[in-house]
């Protein structure tokens, strides 16, 4: 389950998440990730046919967003501590910038924090197993692990040529610090 963390407040309810991140322009929703597939999410690391394991086991989702929403095609990343360059590939996210498609998560082990500038205001999201998330394009945002430093997320794609970061001067976007 979602939690929002803002300047003075934090906000747990899910009805009370989904209606601020919907307030937002962000998309959440809450889904049961499959008990067949706790076993091998338990796991620390995946090997590739592990991770076809996994988005099989998920083709049910897939095959429902692909209908609301329209995509083409999903992977599924996994990070923890021991990936090599992972404090690399965390750099290049945990600045604020924005992607020219929309970014959609499906979190189906672990956690981690986006953070979001959306209209001068600044807030976090701490998403963990069942949260989906979907930033529209041109959102100002950043992402990072938190303190367990492990999640898997599935990332779901209408097009791969949006995912270069565009990095933002966070002083010309943020009005209420």
């Amino acid at each position: 389950m979602a939690t929002i963390v803002k300047k003075q407040e934090t906000i747990q309810d899910k009805d009370q998440v989904k209606a601020y991140l919907t307030q937002k322009g962000l998309v959440y929703e809450s889904y049961k990730t499959p008990e067949s597939l706790d076993l091998i999410l338990g796991q620390k690391g995946l090997s590739d046919a592990e991770k076809e394991e996994v988005l099989s086991g998920l083709e049910y989702r897939f095959d429902q967003l692909k209908k609301q929403h329209g995509y083409k095609a999903n992977d599924l990343v996994v990070l923890h501590d021991e990936v090599p360059g992972i404090s690399d590939m965390l750099a290049k996210f945990d600045k604020l910038h924005i992607h020219t498609d929309e970014e959609v998560r499906y979190i189906i082990d672990g956690s981690g924090i986006f953070g979001f500038i959306i209209d001068g205001e600044r807030f976090e999201v701490h998403v963990g197993k069942g949260d989906f998330i979907s930033i529209p394009a041109n959102t100002n945002h950043w992402f990072t692990l938190d303190q367990t430093m492990r999640i898997k997320a599935v990332r779901y794609f209408k097009d791969n040529s949006g995912w270069t970061p565009v990095y933002v001067d966070e002083s010309k976007v943020l009005i209420n610090a």
